[in-house]
């Protein structure tokens, strides 16, 4: 039987161009890729896998069951629940209310809400999550940046000073709206959405938040009555500058600076000792407690302090009938409950996903928006205004050794036994020590490391932060999130109409090629010029760029050769797509142009390691026959293919 091996130099180069032959027809007779319907069809078939009600084939109680289960994680886990995960629970719950309380009030406050509703915020919703929440460390109630967020916007409709009862109400129906906002977003599974808040915008937000609330609560630690509702580092130093020409008691800024001391001193030895975790999370209820004995044992109300005076208790009543839906600011209130509804689900899950991934578990995001959603529209129905997951306290929880969210279970009852029992002792709590608490927790808010950090990495991103950061800082908090989201669609925008491109050659020792920039080792091939598209789209936006950029290397290289700087003048132009995801009708427009443009100074082009959505469009397009069939699985191969 005759040998089949090839035997000479001349009989492997024609085998390997008989190769070369039948994977560039695996290339060009790809199947037909999905089209838009069956990508429809393809994630209604997912959705009603993901929901088990309507997956008949488990049964009927089989699939009610499992459907529960998904709704409420809570029965996945709770049958396992152990009396030693609760005894940590229990401690770690106790510890989250002697800091929520306090918190609670002074949130509540700088949502310009009377204190009880900050308390409200603390017992339902971290009731609802702890049923229907994923994260087992995430501690739920009212949040600085929120409160921030909803007095500085709803505050432009309605007065809550000329008319606190219809403010009241309108932040409620904001609630309302925020909750159905959120878990819209997770039945839809919308979550990108939250996204459009990147990482640096938020660093940025987070950080000018801070710095506002720290300003307004200089109201409450100096005691003065008459200050600006405005949210602006301008408007809020005139009104402290022009404060000082009024008088002023000076017994409320040294009660309240003395217990800011205090408070912090706690927080600098519970990181210096893990151990006294519970230090500086009981240390703002123990400053509450002192204080407020110190201004009724020595009666400094009547002499200036300013106090919190009646706080009302008991369950949390009805807010059914104040939601209001057919007034004349319905729109504007339910655009604030979108913005809130975003920035509150973006602190919630990056405190949840922080927690979990230490844990080593997973967080379903879209789980989460459905539980924040749930809670706030039952919040909504029950006084409470918009809770989310709070840094500082779920910090507290984790190092308290919390098990499960029965911790906020624990917290939530105890808040409802202040409600019942402590109220009235409250009475006399002055302002400043409110302030002090909520400016001891700003801190957390400022991550300057960070900033550093994304200015090291990427110049755009961190023109995301400072325009976030200056945007709040200096005109409005929807402002800074606009110039935000603004400039983080700039930047993809720019990158998408300005796509990169590369000149690539063959690293020594191998059939890899990469850019000659990169690596500067690479050769180059003489006569051939390789480039590739830094990519995924190629559309009516980038495509003309795209055009212009790989004909200015061609002409350049033409001037090289000229000079005597290449061996050989170029022939062929390889174009590696490998990058390209998808291409439209200018896109493709676009490379015929390239073609023609090439082919009239006597170069050939050449497509290398298209994708299936692309190759499948240049085949209907006609574009494959019009470079003479020269598509190629690599770049290797369609070098061979020229011989080269």
């Amino acid at each position: 039987m005759a040998s089949t091996t090839p035997t000479t130099d001349e009989e492997m180069a024609d085998l390997g161009r008989h190769h070369c032959v039948e994977r560039v027809q695996w290339v060009l007779n790809t199947p037909t890729p999905p089209g838009l319907s069956q990508e429809f069809i393809g994630t209604a078939v997912s959705w009603r896998n993901k929901l088990p009600f309507l997956n008949m084939q488990s049964g009927l109680k089989g699939g009610l069951f499992s459907m529960l289960k998904a709704t409420f994680p809570i029965l996945s886990w709770g049958p396992n629940y152990k009396a030693n995960q609760f005894k940590h629970d229990l401690l770690a719950g106790l510890t989250l209310a002697s800091l929520c309380i306090p918190q609670s009030i002074g949130y509540a406050t700088l949502a310009k809400l009377d204190p009880q509703y900050g308390l409200y915020t603390s017992v339902v919703p971290p009731l609802i999550y702890a049923v229907m929440g994923t994260s087992r460390e995430i501690a739920i109630g009212p949040v600085a940046v929120v409160s921030l967020l909803l007095s500085s916007m709803v505050q432009k409709v309605e007065d809550p000073m000329a008319n606190p009862i219809a403010y009241q109400k309108l932040v409620l129906t904001v609630t309302f709206f925020a909750g159905a906002f959120q878990a819209a977003f997770g039945l839809f599974r919308s979550g990108f959405l939250i996204d459009f808040l990147s990482h640096a915008a938020i660093v940025g937000f987070m950080a000018g938040a801070a710095i506002v609330i720290g300003l307004q609560q200089l109201k409450g630690l100096l005691g003065i009555s008459h200050f600006t509702n405005k949210t602006d580092v301008v408007s809020v130093v005139k009104a402290l500058w022009s404060s000082f020409h009024h008088p002023w008691n000076p017994h409320n800024f040294i009660l309240g600076f003395s217990f800011l001391v205090f408070i912090l001193i706690t927080r600098f030895l519970g990181k210096k000792n893990r151990k006294l975790f519970w230090l500086p999370a009981i240390a703002p209820l123990v400053s509450v407690i002192l204080a407020t004995l110190i201004v009724f044992l020595t009666k400094a109300d009547q002499h200036g302090v300013k106090i919190v005076k009646h706080i009302k208790g008991g369950l949390n009543p009805s807010s059914v009938h104040q939601l209001q839906f057919n007034g004349p600011h319905v729109g504007e209130v339910a655009k604030i409950g979108l913005i809130v509804a975003i920035i509150a689900l973006t602190e919630a899950i990056a405190v949840g996903r922080s927690f979990a991934a230490i844990k080593g578990y997973h967080l379903d995001g879209n789980k989460e928006m459905v539980a924040m959603g749930f809670m706030n529209i039952i919040g909504s129905l029950t006084s409470c205004y918009v809770a989310t997951g709070s840094f500082s306290r779920t910090a507290v929880n984790f190092g308290a050794g919390v098990e499960t969210v029965v911790s906020n279970v624990v917290m939530a009852i105890t808040v409802f036994i202040s409600l019942e029992l402590f109220t009235k002792l409250l009475y006399y709590t002055p302002v400043a020590i409110l302030a002090s608490i909520i400016l001891s927790a700003l801190p957390g808010l400022i991550d300057i490391n960070e900033a550093y950090n994304i200015w090291k990495v990427d110049k755009l991103d961190f023109l995301a932060c400072i325009g976030a950061f200056l945007g709040v800082l200096f005109a409005t908090v929807e402002i800074g999130l606009l110039v935000a989201v603004t400039i983080s669609f700039a930047k993809i925008i720019l990158i998408s109409i300005r796509p990169g491109t590369e000149t690539l050659g063959r690293l020594p020792g191998s059939d890899m090629f990469g850019d000659v920039n990169q690596y500067p080792m690479a050769v180059k091939t003489p006569g051939v010029l390789i480039m590739r598209l830094k990519s995924a789209l190629l559309c009516f936006a980038n495509s003309n760029f795209a055009r212009e950029r790989i004909m200015k290397w061609v002409i350049e290289e033409a001037k090289d050769s000229k000079l005597g700087n290449a061996e050989k003048t170029i022939q062929i132009v390889i174009l590696d797509i490998s990058n390209l995801m998808d291409i439209d009708t200018s896109g493709i427009a676009s490379l015929v142009e390239l073609h023609k443009n090439l082919g009239s100074n006597g170069i050939e082009l050449a497509i290398a390691n298209p994708r299936w959505q692309v190759i499948h469009k240049l085949k209907l397009a006609n574009f494959v026959p019009k470079i003479g069939g020269r598509v190629f699985l690599s770049i290797g191969e369609a070098m061979a293919s020229f011989s080269i």
